[in-house]
């Protein structure tokens, strides 16, 4: 179960796909941040988001 940490609105302003370049969504309760233009959801680990594409989980858009 999510901790519900919640990353830093500063950080989300400047964070975008890796693959895409385009802004990602917080999914609070997944602790993902969501790229629904590339249909990827990046991890969040300790508060830490994982910006890589090979650690991405796919999602339906």
């Amino acid at each position: 179960m999510a901790d519900g940490t919640d990353i830093d609105p500063k950080l989300l302003e400047i964070l975008v796909c890796p693959l895409t370049k385009a802004p990602l969504r917080y999914d609070r309760e997944a602790q993902e941040l969501i790229s629904e233009k590339a249909g990827l959801a990046y991890p969040i680990r300790d508060g830490i988001p994982i910006m890589l594409v090979d650690e991405a989980r796919k999602i339906e858009t």
